[in-house]
């Protein structure tokens, strides 16, 4: 089968949209469901089921994975939100704004536990070790980043 980049988005999109997060309490999941239908690119899930399919032919076998990725990508958007007390994302309030800045933590805790269900999903065993290795490195860049930013707005190098 061809797929085309339309075709890669809608199955994305309708694996994000039928992901189940959690139900109760409300308040911890309401904000998680909140954050990953503000829309997006999904450039991070589409270049990871691109990639894939550089090697192998069906995107179903990856699209945990690709999954995994965008909820990290949003949690860490979470966090990044309330440490620049930013009021908008994508147009539309932020988490803590929304609800507040412990529920944006706690939902955002939540949704790194979930990345790790939906990364290891499917995945074959011998390749769980080093996937979470890689994954825990690209993890430790995501943060090594933020602190260097935070780092530059208080050193006066960035407004």
């Amino acid at each position: 089968m061809i797929y085309t980049p339309q075709n890669l988005q809608k199955l994305i999109e309708k694996h994000i949209d039928d992901a189940h997060y959690g139900d109760s309490p409300k308040e911890l999941y309401d904000p998680i469901r909140y954050i990953m239908h503000l829309g997006g690119k999904r450039l991070r899930p589409m270049m990871t089921v691109l990639t894939y399919l550089l090697y192998k032919d069906d995107p179903k076998q990856i699209i945990n994975q690709a999954v995994a990725v965008e909820l990290f990508h949003n949690f860490s958007l979470v966090h990044d939100d309330i440490m620049d007390n930013a009021p908008l994302r994508r147009s539309k309030p932020t988490v803590h704004e929304k609800w507040n800045t412990n529920i944006a933590i706690l939902s955002g805790d939540v949704m790194l536990v979930k990345v790790y269900e939906f990364l290891l999903k499917g995945l074959p065993e011998d390749k769980i070790r080093k996937v979470l290795e890689m994954f825990n490195q690209a993890a430790i860049k995501v943060c090594e980043g933020q602190q260097f930013d935070m780092n530059s707005i208080k050193n006066g190098r960035i407004t």
